[in-house]
């Protein structure tokens, strides 16, 4: 696009793509949070076998796995008002910010209940037996046993699925969401120079990456602390 290649752009972008890195990190921390917190409910009724729930859950989880996430995108910011439309509700004038964090909110949950759903299969059932032994119901089993169990065996594969969040959330700016991708695009056209804002950007996300992987690293090794001791120790 444009007439030469100017590394002095590259530099120059990056201050202003990071200026927008707080609405990237928004979008990556809340859709991982809620998405968490919906991906162990979604679980359940797998896990547990409840009847109509469980093949509602086992088609979302498949729909999910089998769309591309801007495909999901576009249907929750076109779709969502019109389905809410039905009981007299207009959301059409809503921030495009949180039609993305529903989307991908939605997409978090599914991979993450196929995770934990794993995850909470692998505690030994003995351990259930002999907390139902000593008088625990099986919330109090669920929390205190199993899932302090699970989530150390999940943590892996969920730091995976939140950093392949990270990278779709450049997505987002085709709904209009002003994001770090966003600002690029805007970028690209006043200046004429993609490879450039390209490169910055691709220079922002790997940097970004790199230390959210160090950060999982450091948290899974704390979630194993005890296991490496109780292995130094045989």
């Amino acid at each position: 696009m444009g007439s030469s290649f100017e590394p002095s752009l590259i530099v120059e972008s990056i201050p202003k793509l990071l200026s927008y890195l707080h609405i990237t990190i928004e979008i990556l921390a809340l859709s991982v949070g809620l998405g968490l917190l919906l991906g162990i409910l979604i679980a359940m009724p797998r896990l547990y076998h409840i009847p109509i729930l469980k093949e509602i859950v086992t088609v979302y989880i498949s729909f999910i796995r089998g769309t591309p996430i801007l495909i999901q995108l576009f249907l929750v910011f076109y779709g969502l008002p019109v389905v809410v439309g039905l009981f007299g509700i207009d959301i059409t004038r809503m921030d495009p910010f949180y039609f993305v964090i529903v989307t991908y909110t939605l997409s978090n949950a599914a991979a993450f209940s196929e995770i934990f759903r794993g995850a909470i299969t692998s505690v030994d059932y003995g351990q259930t037996e002999a907390a139902y032994s000593i008088g625990l119901t099986p919330l109090q089993n669920f929390y205190r046993i199993v899932f302090p169990q699970a989530f150390r065996v999940a943590f892996p594969n969920i730091a995976n699925a939140s950093i392949s969040s990270l990278k779709d959330t450049s997505l987002a700016f085709s709904i209009g969401v002003m994001d770090m991708m966003g600002r690029g695009e805007t970028l690209i056209s006043a200046t004429m120079h993609a490879v450039e804002i390209y490169i910055s950007l691709a220079i922002i996300y790997y940097v970004i990456v790199l230390i959210f992987e160090r950060l999982f690293k450091w948290i899974e090794r704390y979630l194993n602390r005890y296991l490496v001791k109780d292995e130094l120790s045989l």
